[in-house]
């Protein structure tokens, strides 16, 4: 009884709603009036559908695909193939570009099937009635939403092109397995692009929205190619090919290709994520805000809206441009691993091209999975002697224009209660600077920062992008890397990249540009250039850091190479630190060394564990 009643029913306003769109379009003054009624009516909400995003190495090549729920690569009306419109017109809905929205005829086709079988088996729905049904309603077999998808199709019309329905309908048709769009479908089931499909891949594809369940490729894939053949039939009925292509078609064998998703370099991928989530910070002003904020509680309230911009612009459709290298990143982490991975000690490296300015490859500890904590940024270690060149002798050299032969008091020095050691207790004199900085005397150091004023060797320092150091790292312990919360392998990589620039200092990215689905740039990084030291204070520090690898603590670190070499070793208190930072004549390399829970490295430092993996690094990229 009910369904009967409900046949009547939709009978009822199918009639009116022909007769009264009939009189509406006679006469213009009522189609106005029909139009002011739907707009109060129906509502459009603003379309945001997800897309997929990619992460991309220097070369062009993905290294990262980017979705969640939604799999879908969106594609514009004019790159969408033909053969792929004319199937789905052919299929779904050969009238698409007469009909205001519905089909009447497909209706009234539709409604004499479901009274013949009590049920309802057909819905006669337009491309644009699907449309309607994906984006603003339910799937509910139920004539209230088939009511609800007449007036939306209608509306549809009345405030879009053909051609931007059919691009939407394209885009957001499901292909099973979590798949919208024939740009993903054709991705996911044959790992090609849309246009790279042959016609029978095109009409097999096409046969799955229809019944996504029941003509899914990878269950039912028999079903789905009986459909093929009726796509096919269809085509040609409608003239959108010849009978030589449909015999073609038939024949041609399908080979399904499943997608897998890239997710490669995670070390390099998490860092990206994080240097993303700063470019953003720092182009719509959350950096700012967050420096402002009153409190902690503001403070996170930010960073919360700033994370969900970045998830917003990642579900978009953006394409993330990179500087990676992934044969010095594969180098990088596969001679971290060997040495490290059958061991407790943790490694990370960092690797820039320091003429690009740009971050090459990075690790974040051995055997790293993505997004766990990266040892790259995010751990922060005492420097030991790694920060020397940067705080003490080139501060010395640019002030007093000494020379790498120029005469420092390396003798005992006390300041107070503190009366720094140098290594093994031994105690020296006059020495040069060279000397000092090759052989790494404590005194010598602590004397420097001394003579130059603590104040004026940190304001070089904040120059550089440190994080950490703050106001209480402004004492005489560090020049010998005492800082109270210290800095991480990639920040003093960067700081460092300074000695093979003659003194210009521009930050090191990962990121070349952002882009949107219509490769319109978003962001980028300003090139900002800083000039902390003079080329002649460079010039002498690459000669002590060139004597620190022939002739000093970082002998091991040397390789053949036709090029410079220059570096500093670093090691802390009871071990627990083991540092190299160097640079050749196109790569800056830095290397820590050392345990999640402080321990020492005594022994590895006597081997030169330290020295000799940045050589292996460096030399196996030259």
């Amino acid at each position: 009884m009910r369904m009967m009643a409900g046949n009547l029913f939709i009978i009822l306003f199918i009639g009116i709603f022909t007769l009264f769109f009939m009189e509406t379009t006679k006469e213009m003054s009522s189609a106005q009036s029909l139009q002011t009624v739907l707009d109060d009516a129906v509502e459009l909400e603003q379309i945001t559908l997800h897309s997929n995003s990619l992460i991309l190495d220097r070369d062009g090549n993905t290294i990262s695909d980017i979705f969640s729920a939604e799999n879908r690569i969106y594609l514009p009306y004019n790159e969408i193939p033909d053969m792929f419109k004319h199937a789905f017109l052919a299929a779904e809905d050969q009238s698409f570009f007469d009909h205001p929205g519905f089909d009447m005829t497909g209706i009234a086709r539709a409604f004499i099937v479901n009274i013949q079988h009590q049920s309802i088996e057909q819905g006669g729905s337009t491309i644009t009635q699907q449309l309607a049904r994906n984006l603003y309603l339910t799937h509910d077999q139920s004539y209230e939403r088939k009511i609800s998808e007449l007036l939306y199709s209608y509306h549809i019309e009345q405030v879009m092109e053909k051609e931007e329905i059919l691009e939407l309908y394209l885009n957001t048709v499901y292909f099973s397995n979590g798949v919208y769009g024939i740009e993903a479908a054709s991705h996911y089931y044959f790992n090609k692009t849309a246009h790279e499909l042959t016609l029978a891949e095109i009409a097999f594809l096409s046969s799955v929205p229809n019944n996504p369940a029941h003509y899914n490729p990878l269950t039912n894939s028999d079903a789905t190619h009986e459909r093929k053949e009726w796509i096919l039939a269809k085509m040609k009925e409608q003239d959108y090919i010849s009978n030589d292509d449909y015999e073609e078609a038939l024949d041609k064998k399908i080979s399904l290709s499943n997608f897998e998703k890239s997710d490669e370099y995670p070390d390099y991928i998490t860092y990206v994520y994080y240097e993303l989530e700063q470019l953003i910070a720092k182009e719509e002003g959350y950096a700012q805000q967050l420096k402002s904020a009153s409190n902690d509680e503001a403070r996170q309230d930010i960073e919360i809206k700033l994370q969900e911009r970045v998830q917003h612009l990642l579900a978009s459709g953006i394409t993330v441009d990179t500087a990676l290298d992934p044969n010095v990143q594969s180098h990088a982490v596969k001679t971290i691993n060997n040495r490290l991975s059958s061991t407790d000690i943790q490694g990370a490296v960092s690797v820039i091209d320091h003429e690009a300015s740009e971050i090459v490859a990075m690790t974040g500890g051995t055997s790293y999975e993505k997004f766990n904590f990266h040892r790259g940024y995010q751990a922060y270690r005492q420097p030991g002697s790694a920060i020397k060149p940067l705080l003490v002798y080139a501060p010395l050299i640019d002030t007093t224009k000494m020379s790498s032969s120029s005469l420092i008091d390396a003798g005992p020095i006390r300041r107070g209660q503190y009366e720094p050691q140098n290594f093994g207790g031994a105690v020296y004199g006059k020495v040069t600077l060279e000397e000092a900085l090759k052989n790494s005397y404590n005194t010598a150091a602590v004397r420097i920062l001394d003579m130059v004023g603590i104040e004026a060797s940190f304001n070089y320092l904040d120059q550089f992008d440190f994080k950490k150091i703050t106001s209480n790292d402004h004492v005489l312990p560090a020049a010998l890397g005492g800082l109270s919360e210290g800095v991480s392998v990639h920040e003093l990589t960067q700081a460092y990249t300074i000695f093979a620039t003659d003194g210009i200092y521009t930050s090191p990215k990962a990121i070349r540009g952002v882009y949107d689905m219509d490769g319109e740039l978003l962001y980028e990084w300003p090139r900002k250039e800083t000039e902390v030291w003079t080329n002649d204070t460079v010039n002498e520090m690459r000669k002590m850091l060139g004597k620190v690898i022939t002739e000093g603590t970082g002998r091991r670190a040397r390789f053949s190479t036709s090029g410079y070499l220059g570096g500093k070793t670093g090691t802390t208190n009871d071990y627990h630190d083991l540092w190299f930072v160097g640079s050749s004549n196109r790569y800056t390399t830095g290397l820590w060394l050392g345990k999640d829970n402080p321990s020492s490295l005594y022994q590895q430092s006597q081997n030169h564990i330290h020295t000799q993996l940045w050589r292996d690094i460096m030399a196996g990229i030259h």
